[in-house]
This record gives C-alpha cells, structure tokens and sequence, in this order.
C-alpha cells in the first residue's frame, strides 16, 4: 500500500470525488478509497478517419470489432457474477485486427492478471501520459508487488504468418511470436482476501481511450475478485467518472457511507 502522502498526490489529479461500492447480496459492506480514474477520453483512436501513424513511431492504429464484454446498446448489462466463468484465463484477447499501414501484421490488446510482474517502469511512463504525479519508484513496485491482483492491457503487433493457430479469445497470444508489447492499461487490486477488496489506479493510454478498454479492464478484474469470492468491492471515483461507474453496477455513497481520508499535517 503507497504512503498517505502518496496516495493524498495521486488522488490530487483527479479533483474531488465519490465513493463506490460494488456488493453482492447479503454481503457487509465495508467502503474503503482509491485515487482516481484516467481523465475523461480524447475522440477515439480507432476512428477510419483517424490517419495510422508509422509503425516505427508509434503503436499502429487498430480496425475491427472488441470482444470485450459489453452489453447491446439500450438494454441494461448483466450483473457481473452472472458472467464469472469457472477459472482465471491466463490472457482475454480484447481486439484483434489487421494493421492497414503493415500488410501481414496483426494487433491485439489483451488483458492478463498476475501474470508476469508489471515492469514499475512502463507503470511510471503510462502515469505520466495522463498527467499523474510522479510517485517514488521504490513505493509503486512495493504497491504492485504487495496488491492482491494487477490486471494489465498490452498492446501486442504480431506476425500472422507466425501466428498460426496460437490466438483464440483465451489463448496465449500466438506462443510468442508478438514482435511488439506495449502496456497499455493497468488496474490493481488489494483486499484482506476474504470479505473486501479495493481497486486503485485505473489507467487506459490516452492513445487507447474511448473504445471500452478501461471498462473491459475494470469488469475482468471485478470477476476475478468475485471468483475468489470477494464479496465487496469499492473504489473512489473521480466525479466526472461516476456515470463509468454506476454502469457497471457500482454505488455512489450507499446507504449514506461516506468515504473519509486522514494525511499528516
């Protein structure tokens, strides 16, 4: 867990909040906070009318459908426990599609969950793309290494004629062949791993916001709370990002809970 004083600066980048409780039924609710989510998206990147930059410069503007988990427009999304699955995939392929500027290459985003350790460096870089404070490296590797579960995003470019037949929804990615990995995405965890867990530090690269990633990012990683059975979830939310919120099932003050935060003088 990161100092107050660290926890006071991140939650400064996001302005005053609420906080948002996701329960199940007959389950004790125990609020607890978190620094806020990535500021509000610019238009999204997948846009046709959007012009790929260079491959060697950046990473290569995606075309296809996500199949991350959402629900048709107008009609309400499942509850999330509806939707657990029996065991935590090792990576959920969230979109796969061909890169239009590089004949032969494909990219993917996927999502992983204590898989390999996130590297505290890219962390710091996707930090700093959406405008959050620095933060001693020392205290965010402790905070990755010490949270319950890290979920993460990678931006994956992979050669299709190496790919083979090693992608699928859940599979591993093309056994190795991704000539690129960029982190794109992060959301972590921490919990006393029986009755609540809080979710801290969602971040989507401004690159990639707006096209469902960040609630993709956040309702995998509900899920696989609720697998451990982990019955209360709660975050602290920025006040522009409550609506993202309240769509996934979340609660603003429930029952009048108030969120509270101590720092030193």
């Amino acid at each position: 867990m990161l100092s107050a004083r660290a926890e006071r600066e991140t939650s400064a980048a996001g302005g005053g909040g609420v906080c948002a409780l996701l329960t199940r039924p007959q389950t004790t609710r125990a609020p607890s906070l978190i620094p806020p989510p990535p500021p509000p998206p610019p238009p999204p990147l997948f846009s046709p009318s959007k012009t790929p930059p260079p491959p060697d410069r950046k990473p290569p503007t995606l075309r296809g459908t996500s199949s991350s988990p959402t629900s048709p427009a107008g009609r309400r999304p499942a509850p999330l426990e509806d939707d657990l699955g029996a065991d935590d995939p090792d990576e959920v392929v969230l979109v796969d599609s061909a890169v239009a500027a590089v004949p032969g290459r494909r990219c993917r985003i996927v999502y992983r969950c204590n898989g390999a350790p996130v590297d505290a460096a890219r962390v710091e870089a996707l930090c700093a793309k959406v405008g959050w404070p620095q933060r001693p490296r020392a205290k965010l590797e402790a905070a990755l290494r010490n949270s319950f579960l890290v979920a993460s995003l990678y931006l994956q470019v992979v050669d299709e004629a190496a790919d083979g037949d090693g992608g699928g929804a859940n599979g591993g990615g093309g056994g190795g062949n991704a000539a690129e990995e960029t982190l794109v995405g992060l959301a972590r965890a921490t919990s006393d791993h029986a009755f609540n867990a809080t979710i801290w530090d969602v971040i989507v690269d401004p690159e990639y916001q707006g096209q469902g990633l960040g609630k993709a990012l956040v309702e995998q990683l509900v899920r696989a709370l609720l697998r451990r059975e982990i019955g209360n979830v709660t975050l602290f939310a920025d006040a522009r990002a409550v609506e993202f919120y309240r769509q996934m099932g979340f609660e603003a003050d429930p029952d009048g809970i108030k969120g509270m935060f101590w720092y030193p003088r």
